[in-house]
């Protein structure tokens, strides 16, 4: 059973290795290797670019973006002034494109973003930015493949739904046996107990706003 510490990034017990650095639990590496397996037969090279992150990790994403020190991007993948933003402002717009820590998918030990390294080209870095997956990007064919593939393996995309407020994510793809066990898990106390242990920037507004947070960004259709 997932704990809430589990839930928000603050344990790893739940992990195993994938490979490398990546680890998700036990079941989603199966399932991934599986995939990847299958994906190798298709010519393609599965490879994931980001898969488990702690609560740390999340944190300094969050308070980077909100300071200014890191880039904040617009639903057209624009920079945003984040200095000219209120503190409500400046938590709506980085909620587009990134979780709250203790928030985010990625600490489930379920979620994957995803890329093949043969289809970049040579000196062109990742980007995980929709039009490297649409129609004419490096990575369109394996889109297409996944989306006729990946669900015999019970992977979907979460952040693909047009009537969203989170930023289209074709790369990301999440194991649904055990996501969505931990989005039932997920609760507004969970999120509001994060909120008020950790140094979250933005917190007192995100506080006040606890439940349309929860039901805007949390809560997402399947």
């Amino acid at each position: 059973m997932i704990t809430p510490l589990m839930l928000t990034g603050r344990s790893t017990d739940h992990l195993v290795t994938l490979s490398g650095q990546h680890r998700l639990q036990f079941n989603a590496t199966k399932a991934f290797l599986a995939l990847q397996q299958q994906a190798t037969k298709a010519g393609f090279k599965l490879m994931p670019a980001s898969s488990f992150r702690d609560f740390n990790r999340q944190l300094a994403i969050w308070n980077g973006k909100f300071e200014g020190t890191r880039s904040v991007l617009d639903a057209q993948s624009q920079p945003i002034d984040i200095h000219a933003l209120s503190e409500g402002e400046r938590c709506v717009a980085i909620l587009k494109w990134s979780a709250l820590p203790g928030a985010s998918r990625h600490h489930w030990g379920t979620e994957i973003d995803i890329y093949d390294p043969f289809r970049l080209p040579e000196g062109q870095s990742l980007q995980l930015e929709p039009w490297e997956y649409e129609d004419g990007g490096y990575f369109a064919e394996l889109n297409e493949w996944l989306t006729e593939n990946m669900s015999a393996y019970d992977f979907y995309r979460p952040f693909t739904h047009k009537e969203s407020d989170i930023a289209y994510e074709p790369w990301h793809i999440s194991y649904w046996p055990l996501s969505h066990e931990a989005s039932l898990a997920y609760t507004p106390d969970i999120l509001k107990s994060v909120l008020e242990e950790e140094n979250i920037y933005g917190k007192q507004w995100l506080l006040a706003h606890l439940d349309e947070i929860f039901a805007r960004y949390i809560v997402l259709p399947e």
